[in-house]
This record gives structure tokens, sequence and C-alpha cells, in this order.
């Protein structure tokens, strides 16, 4: 269990039904996607909104595979090789059909999170696996998968002109279980953004540095 940033309160753990819950409501947005808007900046960041989409699949994935050997690596990712199309984009190990257009990327991505959920509901929670903030478990793995979605979806909402405000419970239990240092009495959502230096928290500056805390939780 896990301790409410909020209100300090027990949370339940974080499961493979929210990275469910997490993906399938980013793909919903995302099948709403205009067209024209794919190659355009993703929010703050530095890639466009095919290489946001693309690196959150390969993150997706990544989080599947580390718990996918029978004694999986604790010093180091399993090693598939990491690669760029281009100097500023994303390292990834995943890249989609680009003649698949939107569509097909977007299948991707859910293909990607299915085969997360899988690992993360049938792999024992005693197993641990190499994360570079920390050997995590499976709740830590779901967690990360989560916190990808939400965060990279708030780059993409904003790349694409749309909406996106996920649920407050979903984002308190990815709070307690990554960032349980995050001040608490605010909005959840915006308490994710700001752990993740998307936002201004009141009280709190915009971060200019952040990392998560992989490690299991006692």
């Amino acid at each position: 269990m896990s301790r409410s940033v909020e209100t300090g309160s027990v949370l339940s753990p974080v499961t493979a039904d929210d990275v469910d819950l997490a993906v399938r409501l980013a793909v919903g947005v995302l099948r709403d996607a205009p067209p024209e808007e794919w190659d355009g900046k993703a929010g703050s960041l530095e890639w466009d909104c095919w290489e946001t989409v693309e690196h959150l699949a390969d993150d997706l994935l990544y989080y599947a595979v580390q718990l996918g050997p029978q004694s999986p690596p604790l010093d180091t990712h399993v090693p598939f090789v990491l690669s760029q199309k281009r100097p500023d984009g994303p390292a990834n190990f995943l890249f989609a059909d680009r003649d698949a257009g939107p569509a097909g990327l977007v299948q991707v991505l859910e293909a990607c999170g299915a085969l997360l959920v899988a690992m993360v509901r049938t792999t024992p929670p005693r197993v641990r696996a190499h994360h570079a903030a920390g050997v995590s478990d499976t709740e830590g793995f779901a967690a990360m998968g989560v916190v990808e979605t939400l965060v990279h979806m708030h780059d993409l909402a904003e790349g694409f002109g749309l909406a996106w405000t996920p649920p407050s419970a979903l984002c308190s239990r990815v709070l307690a279980r990554l960032f349980p240092e995050a001040p608490g009495g605010a909005d959840p959502w915006l308490t994710l953004l700001w752990a993740t230096g998307r936002a201004e928290l009141p009280g709190h500056p915009r971060l200019t540095t952040w990392r998560w805390v992989s490690t299991p939780r006692s």
C-alpha cells in the first residue's frame, strides 16, 4: 500500500488495471487528433507529436520486457538496441511504420500498453528488475507506465489543442508510489504535472529537473 500525498491516507497499489485505464483513455483522445498536426511539437518537448507517441509506446514496451526474463537483469536494461531517427529525437528500440499513418501508430501504442498490462498482471510482486531510477517491482513499473502515459498525453494534448484531464484517483496513486515527497493539498493532476516539471504549483516554482523514486515501497 502507498500513502496519499494529499491526505496521508493509505491508497490502493497501482495495478495493471490502472495501466489499462490510462492507455485506453489516451488512445481515445489520440483517435480524435487532427491529422495535420502530427508533425507539430508536443507541448514543451523538442519532439513532434508522432515521435512523442512513438516514445510513449516504446516506454510501455520497455517496462514490459524488463519484467520478461526468468531472472530479470538488475544492473542494466534488457539489451535491445536503442537508436534515433534524428539527432534531437527520442532514443527508442521501437518505431512505428509511417506508412500505417496515425491510426497505425495509435494501434502500436495500444498494443504496447496491452503488453505491459499483461506483464504486470502475471508477474509475481516479489520480482525485481532494473530501472535507472532504482531497481523496481511490478507495481513500480505499472506506476511508471501510467505516469509516462498521463504526462506525455499532457504534452500531446497541448500540441494537438485537445482537452486532457485524467482521473484524480489515478494521479493520487502514482504520486504516492513514485513521488512520495511531493507536496500535498493541491489537485493531484496539477501536482503530478509539477512533479514532472510541467507546471507550477502554488508556493512551489516549476521544477527544472525531476526524478521519480522507482524503488519498492515498504
